[in-house]
């Protein structure tokens, strides 16, 4: 037997127990008569101690283990002298009379800590060390519960779990597919799924009424914190529903998460249109966990002889509350360069300090009177010791940095309070959006997304300008800024669905080609139907207050897309290229 307690399991009523524990050295410490090793495994650690006057031999092995042996220990249990009240095995420890090693570790890279010394790459490279660490480890066990938690209600609303094909074909919609070689058929390819949209949807056709899956996805894009190449979804597609009724069963399925696995109980889930999100945040996930509107300015502090204001598509700006006394000048010029940032890309940033004393600071005194710039603040709420911040130019660019800057400024006030979690619905996106650069519609979320009803008649009839003012009967579900998910009403009707593929720039031919089973499918009675998938990774972290998803994956990508620990993508051998008639045409440096 390789134990009979696991290391996080004994207490202080074991005292006295008999008892085999296995692991990895987690540190030992040489005090000359005594050794005293700290055992770990996936459970907790315990504290094993060897005794020089009651075994020699047995002390002096124990004085050979190096970080990350794995042994064998047994020993009697017993009431530690010198407690440790941060542990829960704290309160004793194992008196050892046997060991066994099973296995020698080399001395590894960085230290298996919870705050270790490891940069992202290495501790990538050697993966499995790095998922020894108790922070990991408390990540991917949460991920199974929230696995666990999602199944047992999404059963308990009549769902029915149904795996839907890896291998499908590509369609030129949305983000890069993945491709794969087919040997059996030369020259043609399969995709893996971006997602399981169209297979759920003629789930629905088929009867199912009510489908789920957790579901791995794939995404050949750009790489960030919270995007990874392959990512899980919470996949869902219900049959005669309405946007209201999808809205809340899987509010439901956020409120029951977060009760079970944080024991957090979710106020409400309001709901904002999109043009509000932007028109208010600058953005379509917004933070609700603070305030910090905007508030927008050209009527105030236009045609007062200051250009810069003047010429601007739209002035625009945000209050901080309460700073105005406690920001230097050094700190405003560094906010200033922190918006002037490529990522940011604003030109500057003008503020007005509304100081404790009741007097006007501003970068634009010499243009504005302290009289006009008084009535701005207060007409916008401004309490003496708050900063209103301002950005100008054009609107869509414009707002999307003031939205950063909001953002940043939550941050550094401390307003986004851990713990605290505000949910929120985002509906009525735009249908479909014009790029200038290809001259042509894209969707919005994706092509078989759905119009609002009271606008499926403009849809079909109207002109180009009409088309972009078409809503789509789409919703997200955005909790601390973050987007968990997002869905639609699906379009159900041949006609209308062929209608959108013809905004699309598809002709009637690539149409059938690449969507020709689902469309044939809506003409053998296709029932209402709609959906939402939830990123799972996301949802994970979010939950958990990080922003990174990485450390809610066992096995995740860098930022190239690269594993790490395996070195994948890699070349593969030339008969295999030949099997798959692929030539390559790699060009000599």
């Amino acid at each position: 037997m390789y134990r009979s307690h696991n290391c996080g399991q004994l207490r202080i009523s074991d005292i006295g127990v008999e008892t085999t524990l296995s692991g990895w050295v987690q540190v030992s410490r040489d005090f000359g008569g005594l050794t005293f090793v700290d055992l770990r495994d996936r459970y907790g650690i315990t504290q094993i101690v060897f005794n020089m006057d009651d075994n020699q031999d047995l002390c002096e092995q124990a004085r050979k283990l190096g970080r990350e042996f794995v042994i064998k220990v047994s020993g009697q249990v017993r009431e530690r002298s010198n407690k440790n009240p941060n542990r829960p095995t704290g309160e004793i420890e194992i008196e050892a009379s046997s060991l066994d090693i099973l296995n020698a570790s080399k001395v590894p890279p960085f230290t298996i800590e919870d705050e270790s010394d490891g940069g992202d790459d290495i501790r990538m490279e050697y993966r499995y060390l790095d998922l020894r660490r108790t922070p990991l480890q408390q990540n991917i066990r949460f991920r199974s519960k929230l696995a666990l938690e999602t199944r047992k209600y999404m059963d308990s609303q009549d769902f029915i779990e149904v795996e839907t094909p890896f291998l499908i074909k590509s369609t030129p919609e949305g983000a890069r597919d993945f491709v794969v070689p087919s040997r059996m058929n030369e020259g043609q390819f399969y995709a893996l799924p971006q997602s399981p949209q169209t297979f759920k949807q003629i789930l629905m056709v088929g009867g199912f009424d009510k489908y789920f899956q957790i579901v791995k996805c794939f995404r050949d894009e750009d790489l960030r914190a919270d995007r990874q190449p392959e990512f899980t979804q919470i996949d869902c597609e219900m049959s005669f529903v309405t946007r209201d009724e999808v809205l809340k069963t899987f509010e439901g399925l956020t409120r029951h998460l977060f009760q079970e696995l944080k024991g957090i109980e979710l106020g409400d889930f309001p709901w904002m249109s999109y043009d509000d999100a932007m028109a208010m945040y600058g953005s379509d996930k917004p933070d609700l966990r603070f305030g910090m509107e905007f508030k927008y300015l050209n009527d105030a502090l236009q045609g007062h002889g200051f250009g810069v204001f003047d010429s601007a598509e739209t002035v625009v700006g945000v209050l901080a509350q309460g700073i105005a006394d406690d920001y230097s000048n050094k700190q405003m010029k560094e906010l200033t360069s922190w918006v002037q940032r490529p990522q940011i890309g604003a030109k500057g940033l003008v503020y007005v300090k509304y100081q404790g004393d009741g007097t006007i600071k501003s970068t634009v005194g010499k243009f504005y009177s302290d009289e006009v710039l008084l009535k701005v603040l207060q007409d916008h709420g401004a309490k003496p010791g708050d900063v209103l911040f301002i950005l100008c130019g054009e609107e869509e660019k414009t707002r999307k940095q003031l939205n950063e800057l909001r953002l940043e400024m939550g941050r550094r006030l401390g307003l986004m309070k851990e713990g605290d979690f505000k949910p929120l619905w985002v509906i009525d996106f735009p249908l479909l959006e014009w790029d200038e650069d290809s001259e042509r519609f894209h969707a919005m979320h994706h092509p078989f997304t759905a119009p609002k009803v009271e606008d499926v008649d403009r849809m079909l009839t109207g002109d180009h300008e009409t088309m972009k003012s078409l809503r789509a009967d789409a919703y997200d579900l955005v909790i601390n800024g973050s987007e968990i998910g997002g869905g639609s009403i699906r379009i159900h009707d041949r006609e209308l669905q062929s209608k959108n593929f013809d905004l699309l720039g598809f002709t009637k031919e690539e149409a059938q080609a690449q969507f020709g089973f689902l469309l044939n499918a809506f003409e053998y009675g296709a029932p209402p139907h709609g959906g939402i998938a939830f990123g799972f990774d996301r949802l994970a972290a979010v939950m958990n207050g990080q922003s990174s998803i990485r450390d809610f994956i066992a096995f995740p990508k860098n930022n190239q897309g690269r594993d790490m620990m395996i070195d994948a993508p890699s070349p593969i051998d030339q008969t295999q290229l030949d099997e798959l008639s692929i030539a390559l045409n790699v060009q000599a440096e």
